[in-house]
């Protein structure tokens, strides 16, 4: 409720405020750091008690693909970003439109969301990827599988992540059921040869509207199941190879024209040939670990890139950092079991997401440990991972 105005008195300045669309784990990062910073947060989203929701200062319900549900957010806002790429770039740039202030812009988040047009944006660049053409029939599929060489991925062009919306076709016998799985008649698919990887690795950078980006070290990321388990900061690759990680990275970025933080990740082949995998338009899992190992997290520094400010470093504070991302084992609720052994364990920093309810595989939270190596930093991250259960396993 709005406070009461009196005869005489002269009404307060509204704070400055940070506009979310989205109000997930990553927005309720986001608002953590725009609080530090002296900022108050408005977001918009589908569903109430939402992680962010209970650390905004404005809470709206509604759909962040209708333009006029923007625009509600929008009047609360001095700028506004997003905790995910799947935003509808067109209602989007109705925000623009009027005269709105959106970091990283409509147009950006148009390429990326698009997975074949963000791949053309960076193949432009010379930036080294794995092969990829359009696949608007499964004609054309089977042409480009039989181009590029068996196995093949078939993948959704749009709204898929964590391996949602991704089929490996062996054989041309697999592509039927592929093509059904990704309901490839109504979702535009695309598809991409196969990498023989040795490892995955990400980098985490920060682009300003101007001057230089801020690039976090290259970590090496443990995937299962298509999802982010285990980051290692820093990955244990030479120097060379982390070099030529983090020029790519950067021209990634900057090929889609992004401002704030972008998660760039990318594999690693056994003869240290590097390929791009693809990248996020915003703050992202494998770079967790900044909040408490670098001397500017990567929620810090999107917020001082999307406001404009100058950025902090990127620097980690110890030699090694490890994250732990604790994933729902079952149905249940969203606080887990084990949850007084979980923070027993000295140097282990627990975050909570703060979901009502966990499903299997749902991201709930994650554990970060430092150390003066990686696998001190495990070992003390796995103790309070181990002690924590999200939900009946099942």
């Amino acid at each position: 409720m709005p406070v009461p105005i009196h005869a005489g008195e002269t009404p307060s300045p509204r704070p400055l405020t940070l506009g979310l669309i989205g109000g997930g784990q990553l927005a309720k990062m986001t608002a953590q750091a725009a609080a530090q910073l002296g900022l108050a947060t408005a977001i918009l989203e589908r569903t109430q008690h939402t992680p962010a929701s209970g650390l905004a200062h404005h809470c709206l319900l509604g759909d962040w693909d209708q333009p006029a549900d923007l625009l509600r957010l929008a009047a609360l806002s001095d700028v506004l970003t997003l905790e995910n790429e799947f935003v509808d770039a067109e209602a989007l740039a109705v925000l623009e439109r009027h005269g709105h202030r959106l970091r990283p812009g409509s147009g950006t988040v148009k390429i990326v969301q698009d997975k074949l047009w963000q791949k053309q944006a960076i193949a432009e660049e010379g930036i080294a990827m794995p092969r990829f053409a359009d696949a608007p029939s499964k004609t054309a599929a089977l042409a480009a599988a039989h181009a590029f060489g068996w196995p093949v991925v078939l993948k959704k062009r749009r709204n898929g992540y964590d391996g949602k919306g991704n089929a490996t076709l062996r054989s041309a016998a697999d592509l039927d059921a592929a093509w059904q799985q990704l309901n490839g008649d109504q979702n535009a698919l695309f598809v991409e040869s196969w990498f023989s990887f040795e490892r995955e690795i990400a980098v985490m950078v920060t682009r300003p509207e101007q001057g230089s980006a801020a690039l976090y070290p290259v970590v090496e990321t443990v995937q299962k199941d298509h999802i982010c388990h285990v980051v290692r900061a820093p990955g244990t690759l030479p120097t060379t190879i982390q070099e030529r990680a983090s020029e790519m990275a950067q021209r990634a970025v900057a090929a889609v024209g992004g401002i704030g933080t972008f998660g760039v990740e990318m594999f690693l082949a056994p003869d240290g040939t590097l390929a791009l995998n693809e990248l996020a338009p915003r703050v992202h899992n494998s770079g967790h670990y900044t909040i408490e190992a670098c001397e500017c997290s990567q929620f810090e520094n999107h917020v001082r890139a999307v406001m404009g400010w100058p950025l902090g470093s990127p620097r980690m504070r110890a030699p090694a950092a490890v994250m732990i991302n604790l994933l729902g084992a079952g149905p249940g609720p969203g606080l887990p079991s084990g949850l007084d052994r979980a923070l027993a364990v000295p140097g282990a920093s627990l975050h909570l997401y703060g979901k009502t309810t966990s499903t299997r595989g749902r991201k709930m939270g994650h554990v970060t440990a430092l150390g003066n190596t990686t696998d001190e930093a495990y070992a003390i991250a796995r103790r309070a991972a181990d002690a924590l259960v999200f939900g009946t396993p099942g």
